[in-house]
């Protein structure tokens, strides 16, 4: 095989192969890449031992045909032997390019799985929120509901509604607030009608 018919199968080879196209992985597509460059970087040292061979074969295919002087031949194995080294030295950097874009991709993909995994902080943030807004609700319930400390429970209700006027729990507080008044209101009432009430002579 000449080197003019190995320059145009390599060249053939290139068109064929293309550019390369950039795009968004996806993990499937990623998987069935990855899969797909392993079996094509499996076969490129292959390739590469086959391009040196058929080198080797067109150097003693040339050494048979006529046997040139002894410097010429050297000259020539020379050159055959410095187009080899270039073509391997191609196919080797061919060869780590695509591992280099696999580890890339890897990267990329570890990276992605990695930021979808962190939670949005402002719902983090809106959560925490809520959470304490809730035990502060809980504890002004207490404090009226079962120690019947009805000033520091309206204290405690009056701080939610300060500190959190939009949560839902502000809301709850707001109407255990106006439960509180309404009982007041109720125990005075009673409270001026039994003072009121004449008494049986």
């Amino acid at each position: 095989m000449s080197d003019e018919r190995l320059k145009e199968l390599l060249q053939r080879a290139d068109e064929t192969a293309g550019a390369p196209v950039f795009r968004q992985p996806h993990a499937s597509e990623i998987r069935r890449q990855m899969s797909r460059r392993r079996l094509k970087i499996a076969a490129l040292p292959a390739a590469a031992v086959l391009l040196i061979g058929a080198g080797l074969a067109t150097i003693c295919l040339r050494s048979t045909h006529k046997p040139p002087q002894p410097q010429q031949r050297i000259a020539t194995v020379e050159a055959q032997l410095l187009q080899l080294q270039a073509q391997t030295d191609a196919v080797l950097k061919l060869v780590h390019e695509v591992l280099e874009k696999d580890r890339q991709e890897e990267q990329l993909t570890a990276l992605e799985a990695e930021l979808a995994s962190i939670p949005d902080a402002a719902e983090e943030i809106e959560r925490q929120v809520d959470k304490t807004a809730f035990v502060m609700l809980y504890r002004a319930d207490r404090l009226y509901k079962q120690l019947r400390q009805t000033d520091s429970a309206v204290e405690a209700y009056k701080e939610i509604i300060q500190l959190f006027p939009e949560n839902q729990w502000a809301d709850v507080a707001r109407e255990r607030l106006s439960q509180i008044q309404e009982h007041r209101i109720n125990n005075s009432k009673t409270k001026g009608v039994k003072k009121c009430e004449p008494r049986n002579v």
